[in-house]
């Protein structure tokens, strides 16, 4: 009897062993199960997102013809043939449009002055792949003034940045001889936001007229760029009513008067108030 009881135990603790086993590997387990899904958490959440481009600034070109006061095309080309301008050919004008004005302004024996003047938009939208609008405007905008500088036959050749036209502006100066005459040339490239902007400002003297000066032809291109520029942002503004709601501020009769009635005068005091108020 004494041999078997420890005999029994013996047996029983080898029983128990599978089943403690059993727990542990199952414990186990469950813990590698956490641990991959914790990693693959982590791994999913280090993936970089892709970055967020930034919208395009300006979503309309102005009119081309009508980018420039009619005072400012008057006086840089004092007879122009069409004087609301010639509309360049585009398949798309809120992308790329133009206008451009010439003409000889003939003074008889004194010569003739011959001018050209021609503006260009060019707008770009943001591309998840291509980038933002400003980006794209920027490479084109050196695109411009590279081709400005590469014009074929230029002479005296000058460039310089321009303070005051958009976010960045560059003027290229040259002499350009055609048809036997010295012509007067100012190119000037700008970009606000999205948009290029690329004026080209001309002149020559005929028939034993003097040349206009390169700096006077510099100055009136200048000029004509800030009022181009400045033109992208008119078109662009928001209108008196509210784009989204379609509302507008309430408009103030023509005459100057008042719509609404006159406040209705008080009720009279009763006569015993009246009493009252003179006993007081």
């Amino acid at each position: 009897m004494h041999r078997s009881a420890p005999r029994l135990s013996r047996i029983l603790a080898c029983a128990a062993v599978p089943v403690m086993l059993v727990v542990a590997g199952c414990s186990s387990d469950d813990g590698k199960e956490k641990a991959e899904s914790a990693a693959a958490s982590a791994s999913a959440s280090a993936k970089p997102t892709a970055p967020v481009v930034e919208p395009a600034k300006f979503s309309e070109l102005p009119d081309p013809c009508k980018a420039l006061a009619k005072k400012t095309v008057s006086s840089l080309v004092p007879k122009a043939k069409a004087k609301g301008g010639t509309a360049g050919r585009s398949s798309d004008v809120n992308a790329r449009a133009g206008c451009s004005w010439n003409g000889l302004d003939d003074n008889g024996v004194k010569g003739s002055q011959y001018r050209w003047l021609d503006v260009g938009f060019t707008r770009f939208d943001s591309d998840q792949s291509l980038g933002s609008g400003a980006e794209r405007a920027t490479e084109d905008y050196s695109k411009q003034v590279a081709k400005a500088q590469a014009t074929e036959g230029a002479k005296k050749l000058s460039s310089a940045a321009v303070d005051g036209i958009g976010e960045q502006a560059t003027a290229v100066t040259y002499d350009l001889t055609k048809t036997s005459e010295d012509f007067e040339y100012a190119t000037v490239v700008a970009r606000t936001g999205n948009v290029v902007v690329t004026l080209t400002y001309n002149g020559a003297g005929y028939a034993g007229a003097k040349a206009p000066s390169a700096a006077d032809i510099l100055k009136g291109a200048e000029k004509a760029a800030k009022e181009a520029v400045a033109s992208v942002a008119t078109a662009n503004a928001a209108p008196a009513a509210d784009k989204d709601t379609g509302s507008s501020a309430p408009k103030v009769p023509a005459t100057g008067k008042s719509s609404a009635k006159p406040a209705t005068p008080s009720a009279k005091p009763s006569k015993s108030s009246a009493k009252s108020t003179a006993r007081s």
